[in-house]
């Protein structure tokens, strides 16, 4: 017998939107499963960092991470994202990892690598809500639903500082409020996969909306869009 039919979720935007808990939830409540392409980048920026690796070098950065095996654990939820025998998840996230990473990303092989691998993730995992700068403009062109978030570059900057804090690691708002304002800069300006809002996509600004709100309102979307029976029930459904 086969499985549920594939469904697939892109959402798109700049840094600080609060797409990977998005998305996160969101999975969660349609029964899918959930990609952070980001977190990828970032692998390859902690390699980098830690490995002397330059970071404008894609090619070497690609063939370091073809080597050491780049994976996601999909027995974690979220999934778990290990780099040969190492789990980044939580190095991927320090402060010196925000300051290479887009011009790690700016890198026209790595990003080559790295979309052949998201779609290889596409064809294993066809059930999937996957966030990240490029995926429903270029790595998931044809998903059925895209979304593109974002928010004012100050509510961001304040966003990301309190995540940084809740996880007990130091975050200067000037400082992040500057590294993202750049990021969007080389982000929007890159030549290989731009930070781009496509015509198709529906943009949602969160810079007054709740975490909560934004996930009810990208739900009530996908719910618009997508047969019931290739989603999980609505949560009232489930606790009737």
């Amino acid at each position: 017998m086969s499985g549920p039919a594939g469904v697939i979720v892109t959402m798109d935007g700049p840094a600080g939107t609060g797409k990977s808990t998005v998305a996160f939830r969101l999975a969660e409540r349609l029964g899918l499963e959930v990609l952070d392409t980001g977190a990828m980048y970032r692998a390859a920026a902690v390699v980098a960092i830690d490995e002397g690796v330059p970071a404008d070098d894609g090619e070497a950065l690609a063939a370091r991470i073809a080597e050491e095996g780049l994976a996601f654990d999909w027995s974690c939820r979220p999934p778990r994202l290990l780099l040969g025998d190492r789990d980044l998840t939580e190095r991927i996230r320090d402060a010196d990892v925000n300051t290479v990473v887009s011009v790690v990303a700016r890198q026209g092989p790595l990003r080559a690598a790295l979309v052949r691998a998201q779609r290889e993730i596409g064809r294993a995992h066809p059930r999937l809500v996957t966030e990240g700068r490029d995926q429903g403009s270029v790595v998931f062109p044809d998903a059925q639903v895209r979304f593109y978030l974002d928010a004012h570059p100050e509510v961001r900057a304040q966003r990301r500082v309190e995540q940084m804090r809740a996880q007990g690691r130091p975050a200067d708002y000037r400082a992040v409020l500057e590294a993202i304002q750049r990021r969007d800069r080389l982000d929007e300006t890159r030549t290989d996969g731009p930070l781009t809002c496509p015509d198709e996509s529906q943009r949602i600004d969160t810079s007054r909306l709740t975490l909560g709100q934004v996930v009810d309102e990208l739900e009530r979307r996908v719910r618009g869009a997508v047969p019931a029976e290739l989603l999980a029930p609505p949560r009232a459904a489930q606790t009737a």
